[in-house]
């Protein structure tokens, strides 16, 4: 494979720790002591010969009180209107979530609620296989005439799909880098879903919001309120076991983080209980994908987010290629990039960037604004002058 040169890579996570602590007037021993983290291990991670992982990240982020997304750089903006389309509908976003109390003005008659309920079906979808620039585009209108409809018919089916539209709204803006907007959009989803008549969808939201509670760095208190969810389950409801083990699986995720091995495990086994008993291979009404498959690449992740690397390489082995596949690209995609990291952090280069390659592969919009992507091409492409063909193609798509 050819190889090529390629010029000094943007800033680096550890380069913005530095800065976010000595703007603190912290020392990096300073910084050790509010964190669990060695004075060498942030040396290292500020001089970039360590990998950023999003549970240090999560931590160097509490301790100095900013956000996650400003020590990863967010948001990724480009310098020409196509490098930058992806942020287009943010401004959109913004504007009809000023309409949130009120209905909006329109400019001509709202489509049929029928109409607009195969468009939130088609974000759903774009959610799916995590095409940004087409879900942003979509939504503004969406929403504004969801809005129309809800406000002045207080049909329950108008505000679940309003509710559902914000929820899209609201992960997108999270994955783009946008916590603020995020937040405000979970927040307003979970007031119409009280209007839904749905007892679980606000549970799901909060589900939703825990990770941009992660960004906050309030990682504690998203364990917390995703465990408080999961004891207002309705049991013999409709959606309960798909909200119940979406619940449990979140908290197994964000209690890894927060290396609470004990607490990580006992969720994701709650998880896998609930999905045997349910009898059913795929439970999807709520888009959290939850299914067995998904409960698999959930066990790596865990074992991931635990620093637990040779656990995570044997969960990864173990999941069969039909399952994988079977997920959704979104979901498949961020398997791939979390098992990245695993071998940049046990020294296996190449594997790390296949994993990397073939997640761009799967979900090529989402994988080039991923933080965690972003920062093993970073220090794949710090570690060498000289860069293969596939790194040298992947740091030019991200722009790095």
């Amino acid at each position: 494979m050819a190889e090529q040169e390629l010029p000094t890579p943007s800033e680096s996570v550890g380069k913005r720790v530095a800065r976010a602590r000595k703007r603190r007037g912290l020392t990096q021993q300073g910084l050790s002591q509010r964190t669990n983290y060695a004075r060498s291990h942030i040396a290292q991670v500020e001089a970039g010969h360590k990998v950023a992982t999003p549970a240090f990240v999560a931590a160097v982020a509490d301790a100095l009180k900013v956000e996650m997304s400003e020590l990863y750089g967010q948001p990724y903006r480009g310098d020409t209107p196509s490098t930058d389309r992806v942020h287009r509908s943010i401004p959109d976003l913004r504007r009809a979530l000023a309409w949130s109390d009120l209905p909006p003005e329109l400019e001509g008659p709202a489509r049929p609620l029928e109409a607009l309920a195969v468009e939130v079906e088609n974000a759903k979808q774009l959610r799916r296989r995590a095409w940004h620039v087409q879900l942003g585009d979509l939504l503004p209108a969406v929403m504004e005439e969801l809005g129309h409809h809800a406000h002045e018919t207080d049909d329950p089916r108008a505000w679940r799909l309003l509710s559902d539209a914000h929820c899209a709204a609201g992960e997108l803006s999270r994955r783009l880098g946008y916590s603020d907007l995020a937040d405000s959009m979970f927040r307003e989803a979970a007031r119409f879903a009280s209007l839904s008549r749905d007892p679980h969808l606000p549970l799901i939201i909060t589900w939703r919001r825990a990770l941009v509670l992660m960004n906050h760095g309030a990682l504690a208190a998203a364990v917390r309120l995703l465990e408080r969810c999961t004891e207002r389950i309705e049991e013999g409801s409709p959606g309960d076991v798909e909200v119940s083990g979406a619940l449990h699986l979140r908290a197994a995720i964000l209690a890894g983080r927060l290396g609470d091995a004990s607490n990580a495990w006992e969720h994701f086994e709650r998880a896998a209980e609930i999905s045997a008993r349910a009898g059913r291979p795929h439970l999807d009404d709520y888009s959290t994908y939850f299914s067995p498959a998904n409960i698999l690449i959930h066990g790596a992740a865990v074992a991931t987010e635990l620093g637990d690397h040779d656990e995570a390489v044997r969960r990864d082995a173990a999941i069969p290629a039909n399952a994988l596949n079977s997920l959704a690209r979104e979901r498949r995609a961020h398997h791939l990039i979390d098992m990245s990291r695993v071998h940049l952090d046990q020294g296996r280069t190449g594997q790390a960037l296949a994993r990397l390659v073939e997640a761009e592969r799967v979900a090529p919009q989402m994988t080039r604004y991923h933080p965690s992507a972003r920062t093993v091409a970073t220090h794949l492409q710090d570690r060498r002058r000289i860069l293969s063909e596939d790194l040298r193609g992947l740091v030019a798509r991200m722009r790095l």
